[in-house]
């Protein structure tokens, strides 16, 4: 793990804060003071600040292929909740980083990194979500224009932000949008007068669903997938 990172992991400090005081040869390693920032921080090594031992908070990141009728609450309702799924300690301190429908399959992700999760769900970020959409009826190819520009949803002040519709087949398309309104690809869908009877998400920034996880399964995030989410 970078020096950085681990130090905005063991503390309070934000990644600049974190730099700074790097710089400032606040840093050390095993009573060597480390200067540089992308500095890989072994698992057992003794990292400190002004003097002081600091110790990486345990972070978990998950990805979860939900499975149909359950919800993405963190308690049980009139559905089960998918954290229910999840077998680790004090599950309890989990959230979930951006919500399904109860009818709704595919990658969610879970954390107890709030700040995390704040990187996925703020419509100042934009997000990316990928969604795999069957629909009742068939689509016309005029429909990637009207995605792109924006649709008009019902009850709604301003148009959608720009998405990116792909077509797959007449009655089958790859949906991403940037932002998270209630319903939204539901009520997209609906705007163009078509109905979705199938929905499933596959990816969530650079974060895509694995396709060795059964519905229901799930494994911890390498690395590289959690620090993709900037």
């Amino acid at each position: 793990m970078r020096l950085d990172k681990y130090i905005c992991q063991a503390t309070t400090l934000t990644r600049s804060q974190a730099k700074k005081v790097i710089m400032q040869g606040r840093i050390t390693s095993a009573d060597t003071t480390v200067r540089n920032s992308a500095y890989k921080v072994a698992g057992n090594e003794a990292i400190s600040l002004d003097g002081k031992l600091i110790n990486v908070r345990t972070a978990r990141y998950i990805m979860l292929n939900k499975p149909k009728d359950y919800i993405c609450s963190t308690v049980d309702e009139q559905l089960p909740s998918i954290i229910n799924l999840i077998k680790v300690d004090k599950p309890e301190q989990l959230c979930i980083a951006g919500r399904l429908d109860a009818d709704t399959t595919g990658l969610a992700l879970i954390t107890d990194d709030g700040q995390w999760s704040h990187k996925i769900t703020s419509p100042r970020k934009k997000c990316a979500k990928r969604y795999r959409v069957e629909l009742a009826e068939p689509i016309q190819a005029s429909a990637v224009e009207l995605f792109k520009t924006g649709i008009q949803l019902k009850s709604e002040n301003q148009l959608c932000l720009p998405a990116e519709l792909e077509l797959i087949s007449e009655n089958e398309v790859l949906l991403t949008i940037s932002e998270g309104k209630y319903h939204q690809v539901k009520r997209m869908f609906a705007a163009i007068g078509n109905h979705v009877s199938e929905l499933h998400r596959e990816k969530i920034g650079q974060i895509s669903l694995d396709t060795k996880l059964a519905p229901g399964e799930w494994r911890y995030l390498t690395e590289q997938e959690v620090d993709s989410i900037a």
